[in-house]
């Protein structure tokens, strides 16, 4: 792998990446303040620069794309409220119940290939108080996972994003984009990134994912809601200080690893449909779309797949509680900026070998 300091083919996520070295020049090289204090310019300039990337009026830099949606829930509900997502959505199935701890709203989990939500379900599942005789929660919040992790990585279409959110404010609720990988369905859909959440209220950023940053993500949105998310973001213990070093890499990566994501999304097709010819495996080749490989096992389960693959110096994760294929077990491989042609033959002979 390039810029690795390993031998083996990490395809566990890619969150596994490690700054590369113009990267940590970048960090080095940073400009800092006291972020909690408002004044580390280095962050000032990625928020502003987001902000400015998305169309909206500001934007939160926080440690992790978990803190980002659990401030952006808790600054767009109130306890008891409720919110609507898709039954395998990070936020529902990842982030350890914060949604209820956090923010103590109760959710309604909507079904759909793909993890995606068709505008109809959305609309189904949201509950108000209003002529229930107090039985219903007040449903406030929609959020939309894009692009959608369990879903294989598959990216929403516009006009299903678009109608989502008209059906959100219709009701009276505002719709949030968990855009962890946004801009892989960015690069995938060749749309532009402030079309793509024109209708969003907020949408969280990851940087430390596609983009190849060591750690953090972005909050984006209108002031008002940036500023609430503000306290809440101090009150979760995510103020940091001279952050503008980890800010840094966040700018670098805006400005040198959006367009190469195309590059990973290429890569995964083809180990897609390199292993789906195989015997022993098969695939959803319609749901890779972007950087991810859903690979279900016929024989013998995920745990003996991943063993043998790390025999072979391959690494990859077992989903125990990934989408459920009866009684086929599933893996995921995950392409990044560490990856490269060679790595993906190296892969596609180890699978092969662990029929």
């Amino acid at each position: 792998m390039k810029n690795y300091p390993s031998d083996r083919v990490d395809l566990r996520s890619d969150t596994v990446t490690q700054p590369t070295p113009s990267m940590r020049a970048a960090m080095a090289a940073a400009v800092v303040g006291d972020d909690v204090l408002g004044d580390d310019p280095t962050v000032i300039e990625l928020q502003n620069r987001i902000a400015e990337m998305l169309g909206k009026e500001a934007a939160l830099f926080v440690p992790s794309g978990t803190m980002s949606n659990a401030v952006a829930i808790k600054s767009q509900t109130k306890p008891g409220d409720e919110i609507v997502t898709h039954c395998k959505s990070h936020i529902y199935m990842y982030e350890a119940g914060g949604y209820a701890v956090l923010a103590g709203c109760s959710i309604s989990l909507v079904e759909g290939e793909r993890g995606q939500m068709s505008p109809e379900n959305v609309q189904r599942a949201i509950r108000k108080v209003a002529g229930s005789d107090s039985h219903y929660p007040e449903c406030t919040l929609i959020c939309v996972e894009n692009t959608a992790n369990v879903g294989g990585g598959s990216i929403y279409d516009q006009e299903t994003l678009d109608a989502i959110c008209e059906v959100a404010h219709r009701n009276d609720c505002r719709a949030h984009m968990d855009g962890a990988r946004m801009f892989n369905a960015v690069v995938a859909s060749g749309t532009d990134p402030a079309r793509m959440v024109r209708d969003f209220d907020t949408i969280s950023i990851c940087l430390s994912k596609g983009l190849g940053a060591p750690i953090g993500s972005v909050l984006v949105g209108d002031a008002a809601t940036i500023a609430e998310a503000h306290r809440w973001r101090k009150m979760f213990g995510g103020g940091m200080r001279q952050s503008g070093i980890l800010a840094a890499a966040g700018l670098y990566a805006l400005e040198n690893n959006i367009d190469r994501l195309g590059e990973d999304h290429a890569r995964a097709r083809h180990l897609a449909e390199a292993v789906d010819a195989m015997e022993a495996y098969s695939i959803d080749l319609g749901a890779v779309q972007s950087n991810m490989v859903y690979i279900n096992c016929k024989k013998d389960g995920a745990k003996t797949l991943v063993n043998s693959l790390a025999e072979r110096g391959v690494d990859v994760l077992d989903l125990e509680q990934g989408v459920d294929y009866g009684d086929i077990s599933t893996v995921r491989a995950v392409v990044h900026l560490h990856i490269t042609d060679e790595d993906i033959d190296r892969v596609i002979a180890a699978f092969d070998a662990a029929q």
